[in-house]
């Protein structure tokens, strides 16, 4: 069977078993705040087995797109060192919500897997949880009764609490589980151990291949657990190991999940998987990480320098650092890889197919930037080997590994591989010591103490009232209190709400809540998966008592402002610009909006300017909204509504219109009742975010006329100051033209300066063992001039040693030049003498041992500077 085929008779053995087929959700977790990303079939889920929400259909089957790289379920150090950890994977699973438990789970995975697809009975091993007396949690006898149903009982393994109780985090949903394991060995090894005793044991031919989970307990704060509202199935079958298994290879990478990308990996460098060991790493390594980039990209989330984009970023440079090492590869060529992946999954996960022009873009601008970056590290490397040399050492220091890590990109093995073939070692354990201290800061950071919810009254379903009404009678359902960062906070969930949750680049509502003689603040509004979650100042005196809730006006109608004029941006770019340009995030405040969108280049001033009419035409055209609540995503669809990549849609959807050949687009926010309300659109900058990505940031109503107002002050002023020109703008050329043919004069003036002072410094230079020796008090315009100035006297005295205290415009420097000569004979570094000498300035600074300078404050101890920089030279040199 090909991989597809496989996939096809998994999602159709769960249908036939009445199971809905459902879409994957987005890699990138937008509502919840304990997750970054999808690391488990189950997060879509979540809600349902929390209670929080009921399923809509009591049993599911999916195939899930899946990242694991972060947290506590983090595979990124294994991937590519062997060959069944991956960084983005395809999870298969089928769920039950309160409908079917153990039995059936159990039952349907062994038929699946031994008569759909004739898997040899005699190769699989099953796992039950044994029980953990820490947590009072007992032997699961009636999983294991089920499978001596099945299996032989000798083939049956009793897993602790590691291997087989199943929890998503430090909170939330879990329960024991049951693994089903297959051993691919050959006959010959089998004969020597059996497969049982290699369960669970990292051996890359007897790996878990299903998971069926069975979710029981919510693990609180404290550490507790809690019973579920209901018992529920959740099961996690890898589709890459699986295809292993079905097409009897001996690694996920020789399936053709994988092959198509590593043939042409081969072809753009010219390599051979299959050859060498450190090179078959790099060739794992880049297939696998494509996947989890490109399809993170397709989904929204672009590389960036926090959070989720910091660790899209961060497997990017992975990958290239291994085609750069082991491949020879030192031009871009991950992006080469995005054609075939896309036709890959055109069936399975057509965003990627659909925005495949896009992420090549993204990802070859990442790389040619990485690609620099490694550079300037080989550079710092050479420097670094210099340092050792100089002080007649071979050890690179953990620290400084961990900065060229850290900073460059360098993985130990990288460094460790260049510092070998120069003959030096570095302290890998002191590297060790730095990478901890840094995850310590990040988790110090990060950290957030989330305390369970008290339930105030019984019931989850929250109702949302915030499109028709400000304010709104409730109850408090629950509260928390959440620590973050030392900051405490208090969380409130009420049975129903006028307050929007931040969603979909609109930020979440602010006001208060009434309750008996108490006013509560509402700071902030947020989604917890489906629940609104209201952040406030104060827990009430009695939080039983009924609530109004009033959210603040003024501000919500600035938000609706905005977020209406998103929408008719977005269709005045389509217009001006082609279909090609797709909505890529929002910010929708009460203070500016910010779009961001697809498109290949800077905008022209001329485009602008057409979009801003549009917008303003469509404002004045006054169009009524058009609202269409709980409408069939298909029926959507077909009404042209624009749907968002890497946004998760239910099977009924909200649709706002603005004209129906003008802007129809699924959305959640609010929105004016007419866009005459907006008053006034203005576009205040156009920049771009990555490559193929750019962003406009725009004002509404009294926002947008105060900065027109503000702009037109700024010009009358200038008018004024150049006495009212004809034509101003080519009065202002004028004045630049001047000033640019003044200031090449000047530059000649000082350049003819610098020289006369540069001959003045060679005459003037004292020679100390044959030493060309020049120290002495200087001034000049800038510091560019200063190194000039260092670099030519280096240029033109061989061997120098030379110090220059400078006056830059008020402010002091240091220069310190040392020919390459006498850094090697005589030990001499010029970094270590120019943080001496900036003590006299009360400054600091550094450099190279052949070139270093320095800044400080105190303008009066050049003369210090020069003084102490001859004591020195005569105990230098």
């Amino acid at each position: 069977m090909t991989s597809s085929e496989i996939r096809k008779k998994f999602l159709n053995f769960f249908k036939n078993k009445e199971h809905k087929i459902v879409a994957s959700a987005p890699m990138v977790i937008k509502n919840d705040p304990t997750l970054m990303f999808t690391n488990a079939g189950m997060n879509q889920f979540k809600d349902f087995f929390l209670g929080n929400k009921e399923a809509d259909s009591k049993r599911v089957t999916d195939t899930q797109k899946c990242l694991r790289v972060s947290g506590k379920h983090n595979d990124l150090e294994e991937v590519g060192h062997d060959t069944y950890h991956h960084t983005m994977f395809e999870m298969l699973g089928n769920w039950s919500f309160g409908d079917y438990f153990k039995e059936e789970a159990i039952n349907w995975a062994w038929e699946l897997l031994t008569e759909v697809y004739k898997l040899p009975k005699d190769r699989l091993y099953v796992s039950v949880f044994e029980g953990d007396k820490s947590e009072g949690l007992k032997f699961d006898q009636e999983a294991f009764d089920f499978w001596k149903k099945l299996v032989p009982e000798e083939r049956i393994i009793n897993g602790n609490k590691k291997d087989n109780f199943w929890e998503m985090g430090e909170t939330g949903p879990c329960g024991p589980c049951s693994e089903i394991h297959i051993d691919l060995r050959t006959e010959e090894e089998i004969a020597q151990i059996g497969g049982r005793d290699l369960v669970n044991n990292d051996h890359p031919l007897v790996v878990e291949i299903w998971n069926l989970v069975f979710m029981q307990y919510n693990r609180l704060a404290d550490g507790s657990l809690k019973n579920l509202p209901a018992q529920h199935v959740d099961t996690g079958m890898g589709f890459e190991r699986l295809c292993m298994a079905i097409q009897g290879k001996k690694s996920n990478y020789d399936t053709d999940v994988f092959t198509p990308l590593i043939e042409e990996l081969s072809n753009v460098s010219g390599k051979k998987y299959g050859e060498l060991l450190k090179q078959d790493v790099a060739f794992r390594v880049c297939v696998d990480h494509i996947r989890a980039i490109a399809l993170s990209i397709s989904d929204g989330q672009l590389p960036s320098n926090n959070k989720a984009g910091y660790v899209i970023r961060r497997i990017l440079r992975r990958a290239v650092r291994y085609g750069y090492t082991f491949l020879d590869l030192k031009e871009p060529f991950l992006f080469q890889l995005v054609k075939v992946l896309a036709k890959q999954f055109e069936d399975v996960f057509p965003e990627l197919i659909a925005q495949q022009e896009l992420v090549e873009k993204v990802i070859k601008e990442e790389e040619t930037a990485f690609l620099r970056t490694l550079e300037n590290g080989l550079r710092r490397l050479e420097t670094i080997k210099a340092d050792l040399s100089t002080k007649k050492e071979s050890l690179i220091s953990g620290a400084i590994a961990f900065e060229l890590y850290d900073t460059y990109g360098f993985p130990l093995d990288l460094t460790a591989l260049i510092a070998k073939e120069n003959g030096l070692s570095v302290d890998e354990e002191g590297f060790q010591q730095e990478m901890a201290k840094q995850k310590d800061r990040s988790k110090s950071a990060a950290k957030m103490e989330t305390g369970d919810w008290e339930i105030v009254r019984e019931g989850s379903e929250v109702e949302f009232l915030g499109y028709d009404h400000l304010e709104s009678d409730a109850n408090i359902l629950r509260y928390r209190n959440v620590k973050t960062k030392g900051r405490n906070q208090i969380q409130v969930v009420l049975d129903r709400t006028p307050f929007y949750a931040e969603s979909g680049g609109q930020v979440g509502d602010t006001g208060f809540l009434k309750i008996g003689n108490d006013t509560v603040n509402v700071l902030d509004t947020k989604k917890e998966n489906d629940l609104i979650v209201h952040f406030v100042d104060k827990l009430p005196s009695d939080v039983k008592l009924p609530v109004k809730a009033v959210v603040d006006q003024e501000r919500r109608e600035k938000i609706v402002y905005n977020h209406s004029a998103t929408h008719l941006l977005h269709a005045a770019l389509r217009q001006v610009l082609g279909d090609h340009v797709q909505q890529k995030g929002s910010l929708v405040s009460d203070k500016i909006l910010r779009f961001d969108f697809s498109h290949f280049s800077k905008m022209t001033e001329e485009e602008l300017m057409k979009v801003e009419k549009i917008v303003n035409a469509k404002i004045r055209e006054n169009i009524t909204r058009q609202e269409d609540r709980d409408l069939p995503i298909e029926e959507a669809k077909a009404k042209g509504a624009m749907a968002l990549f890497g946004e998760k849609y239910g099977d009924t959807v909200r649709v706002i219109t603005f004209d129906p050949k003008y802007s129809v687009e699924l959305c959640g926010g609010v929105h004016v009742s007419a866009t005459g309300n907006i008053g006034f659109f203005k576009i205040v900058a156009e920049s771009s975010v990555a490559a193929g990505i750019r962003r406009i940031e725009a004002y509404t109503a009294d926002k947008a006329e105060e900065y027109v107002l503000e702009q037109q002050n700024v010009l009358r002023q200038v008018n004024d100051l150049l006495k009212h020109p004809a034509d101003l703008s080519l009065a202002v050329e004028q004045l630049l033209k001047e000033k640019a043919e003044l200031q090449k004069a000047l530059d000649k003036e000082q350049s003819k300066q610098s020289g006369q002072l540069k001959e003045e410094l060679i005459k003037s230079a004292e020679k100390i063992n044959e030493v060309n020796v020049v120290i002495d008090s200087i001034q000049l315009p800038n510091a560019d001039a200063l190194k000039k100035l260092s670099f030519e006297l280096k240029n033109e005295l061989n061997p120098l040693f030379a110090v220059l205290a400078c006056d830059v415009d008020g402010k002091p420097q240091i220069s310190v030049v040392v020919s390459e000569e006498l850094v090697a004979s005589k030990n001499i570094n010029a970094g270590n003498i120019v943080r001496e000498l900036a003590k006299n300035i009360q400054g600091g600074g550094g450099g190279q041992a052949f070139f270093a300078t320095a800044g400080g404050k105190k303008l009066i101890g050049l003369a210090d500077v020069v003084r102490q920089a001859k004591e020195m030279s005569q105990e230098i040199l």
